[in-house]
């Protein structure tokens, strides 16, 4: 018996002999030299062209995770380039992989915190009622032991830079709602919970969470914000690796430092 087969359909991208559409838009005369790569990003994800306030503020959040220094991911980036230099993707593939909760990947945890708290951004909601939301997300985490996304640094402590130049961006811009006031009153409550003053600050990606929140961006394709700000910072350390290579110099002091007590005698 014949089963019943669901339509393969896209409304992505179609092509004809001379000309090629993007969700609806003319690639050559619609797109290119008139939409920047952050409003591209934005058509892509959304289905629809960004507002001017939304560019700047959806601009900004994937601009934020481009570049982090040496992290383990643009590492892995480099070393994978020094072991085949022939496959570039490949050394960005491999430096991609690398993106978990430690490093980039805490803004899909924040934004499917905000989004659960909040599932309907129109409904009105007070202060204090945003307030009480955000000491109970903070109760139900503490009493699990789980780890609450989007605060606390590493490092940055008790304000990591980003976030309020990230907030101040979204205010400018008139993209501030529920989300932005529910992520600074998780991170209040926490410190007040935890009696940890100044030492859980809204992180970065605490910040992207509910700036993607504000944005209508669903929590499950934030980790995909990073990876898009994220690959363009690795395509830039290979840049440099190719100008000033350090990767041969990391895997030969790893490998000289980490067998060197094989060779010291005992006394």
């Amino acid at each position: 018996m014949a089963r019943n087969r669901k339509t393969i359909s896209s409304d992505m991208a179609w092509s004809t002999v001379d000309s090629i559409t993007v969700k609806g838009k003319s690639l050559t005369q619609d797109i290119l030299g008139k939409m920047n790569l952050g409003d591209y990003a934005f058509l892509e994800i959304l289905s629809r062209t960004p507002t001017p306030e939304e560019s700047i503020v959806f601009s900004a959040v994937l601009a934020t995770l481009v570049e982090h220094g040496m992290t383990p991911m643009a590492i892995t980036s480099r070393l994978t380039y020094l072991g085949a230099p022939e496959s570039l993707q490949g050394a960005v593939a491999a430096g991609i992989l690398g993106m978990g909760t430690t490093f980039a990947g805490t803004a899909e945890g924040s934004a499917r915190l905000l989004q659960e708290a909040i599932p309907n951004p129109q409904i009105a909601l007070s202060a204090q009622e945003i307030k009480t939301m955000a000491s109970a997300i903070v109760a139900q985490h503490m009493a699990s032991k789980r780890p609450i996304p989007g605060i606390g640094h590493r490092f940055h402590k008790p304000i990591d830079p980003r976030t309020p130049r990230l907030f101040a961006i979204a205010a400018e811009n008139h993209l501030s709602g529920h989300y932005v006031e529910l992520m600074k009153q998780i991170a209040l409550c926490a410190e007040e919970a935890m009696d940890k003053p100044g030492l859980l600050p809204v992180n970065a990606t605490g910040a992207i969470g509910a700036l993607a929140s504000e944005l209508g961006v669903p929590w499950k394709l934030c980790r995909g914000l990073a990876v898009i700000g994220r690959t363009i910072g690795l395509v830039g350390h290979l840049a440099e690796e190719m100008k000033n290579p350090i990767a041969r110099e990391i895997w030969e002091r790893a490998d000289e430092e980490s067998s060197a007590h094989h060779h010291t005698s005992n006394p």
